[in-house]
């Protein structure tokens, strides 16, 4: 199903007349921003315009995101006409999405769920988890299971309730769980790359045009910390 395009190192792993799924990079921002840099959303609508031959704009819609140092699956909309309906998946929480994860400690339970409230700092792009409610903040909730222990590190795989800013992030760093290269959430050092190790590994949904079941599994980035998981 998945194939790497050779312009932009594009990896691309569900295509059809109406989505695209790519697997994104560590380092790639969805969608444009204040730094400038060329967007994802951008080298999918030049991936487009060149294999289709198009002419003028390519319209492409961005239906979710990931953060820039976090790799694994995004989903975009290739017509008007599904964007909304994608978006309504989402919403409703039709959408099933699980995160792996390596973080530095072993988790205090195996698998568990986690509820906090977090609230967002716009001055340091930063949520900030919180045990009850305070002002301005949104309740986060995520359920994650202990998959692997490597040598220096645990495997979790995690899957979200609610979908708020930096959120597994977050949440993990709660329970003394930060992971690798996230500097911001606790850990004591970055990635060579400026990555972290948090994946969007694999997504379930009814497809809203075609109404069949899809399933996607990201590959997991070229690293050896990543490498060990597979084994």
């Amino acid at each position: 199903m998945s194939k790497l395009s050779n312009k932009n190192n594009l990896q691309v792993l569900y295509e059809d007349n109406h989505i695209i799924i790519i697997n994104k990079r560590a380092g790639d921002i969805v969608q444009g921003d204040k730094t400038g840099d060329k967007p994802l959303s951008d080298i999918v609508k030049a991936y487009i315009k060149d294999k289709y031959s198009k002419p003028g704009d390519v319209y492409l819609g961005v239906v979710h995101r990931l953060d820039r140092p976090t790799t694994g699956l995004v989903i975009f909309a290739k017509t008007s006409k599904v964007l909304p309906r994608l978006n309504a998946l989402f919403v409703s929480k039709d959408i099933d999405k699980t995160y792996w994860a390596i973080v530095k400690n072993e988790p205090p339970k195996a698998k568990d769920t986690l509820v906090n409230w977090l609230k967002k700092n716009p001055k340091n792009n930063k949520s900030t988890a919180y045990p009850k409610e305070v002002k301005d903040s949104k309740k986060a909730i995520l359920h994650y299971k202990t998959l692997k222990k490597l040598d220096h590190y645990f495997l979790l795989e995690i899957n979200l309730e609610t979908g708020r800013h930096h959120q597994i992030r977050s949440q993990l760093s709660t329970i003394g769980c930060p992971i690798k290269g996230d500097l911001k959430y606790g850990f004591d050092r970055s990635n060579k790359d400026a990555s972290i190790h948090l994946h969007a590994r694999h997504i379930t949904f009814i497809h809203p045009v075609k109404l069949v079941p899809i399933s996607i599994t990201a590959p997991l980035p070229n690293d050896p910390i990543w490498d060990a998981c597979n084994g």
